[in-house]
């Protein structure tokens, strides 16, 4: 059976930022270049190719959650049978447990 990968509308919404905050600081290119990094990145988990951990490391609520490196990023995810889901692409020098706990709050929520 073959998954597919999704993008939550809040992880679509960080890809679009740090985007934009790339090319305001480093150009068209290396915005390009960093967001098919992150891509790339997301195919690996998709493809069981990504070495994760579990939230649950970070926020006891947090069990079927994941998260990844990927540059200076970490990629949130759910990882399902039928599916990858990018929750939300948070950066390395936020407060990861804080944001993690948020996230595990709106999933239960349904969102």
């Amino acid at each position: 059976m073959n998954r597919s990968l999704r993008l939550t509308r809040r992880a679509e919404v960080s890809l679009a930022e740090i985007a934009r905050w790339t090319i305001e600081n480093f150009g068209h290119r290396q915005a390009e270049l960093y967001e098919t990094e992150l891509l790339s990145r997301c195919d690996a988990i998709l493809n069981s190719q990504a070495h994760s951990r579990s939230c649950a490391v970070l926020v006891d609520a947090a069990d079927d959650l994941r998260f990844v490196r990927a540059g200076e990023h970490f990629l949130a995810y759910l990882d399902r049978p039928d599916e990858v889901v990018i929750v939300d692409i948070l950066h390395s020098r936020s407060d990861l447990p804080r944001h993690v706990a948020a996230l595990t709050a709106l999933k239960h929520e349904g969102s």
